[in-house]
């Protein structure tokens, strides 16, 4: 006997039958993107008074570099997030906002909080987090899970910095 999808399913069918795929795909971009500007805020203080008084782990790159890369993952977290939606992989799509949650996480704990060793179990989680997508996405569409692998490689990094900041001050 076929399983019949519950009522959350059904609503969730039927909502994304109302959206285009471009407009979907935009929808899903700035999100991220927003997430990145609420990031923003928290970030500005901590850098501008607070991040230049650490000691800073070798390999630290330059401030601007961070804005880049950010930008250009988020862009690439929205077009996976949109890869699922559009193959209504909604279980996936949840794990999927997860990540974006605890990613949003990690700014406000460093530099709003100053707390580097949350931020560290904050950035671990993460990562594991990422890793866990695109395990699950690959199953689903090889190219979202392509697109999660320059954010892993760079929250690989992260982690090295954060670990690095968190034994150095």
């Amino acid at each position: 006997m076929a399983r019949q999808p519950d009522f959350h399913e059904n609503n969730q069918d039927a909502a994304s039958a109302r959206w285009s795929p471009t407009v979907a795909l935009a929808g899903f971009i700035a999100f991220c993107l927003l997430v990145a500007a609420v990031d923003g805020v928290f970030t500005q203080g901590g850098v501008r008074d607070w991040y230049p008084s650490l000691t800073k782990p070798p390999g630290t790159p330059p401030n601007w570099v961070f804005p880049v890369v950010w930008t250009t993952l988020y862009i690439m977290i929205g077009v996976a997030g949109w890869l699922l939606w559009r193959r209504r992989a909604w279980s996936t799509l949840r794990l999927w906002g997860w990540q974006i949650l605890i990613n949003a996480l990690w700014n406000p704990i460093f530099f709003g909080l100053h707390q580097i060793g949350i931020a560290l179990i904050v950035i671990m989680a993460l990562l594991a987090l990422i890793f866990r997508c695109i395990q699950r996405f690959k199953a689903i569409d090889a190219l979202a899970a392509w697109l999660f692998v320059p954010y892993a490689v760079w929250v690989c990094y992260a982690t090295y910095l954060n670990v690095g900041f968190w034994w150095l001050n």
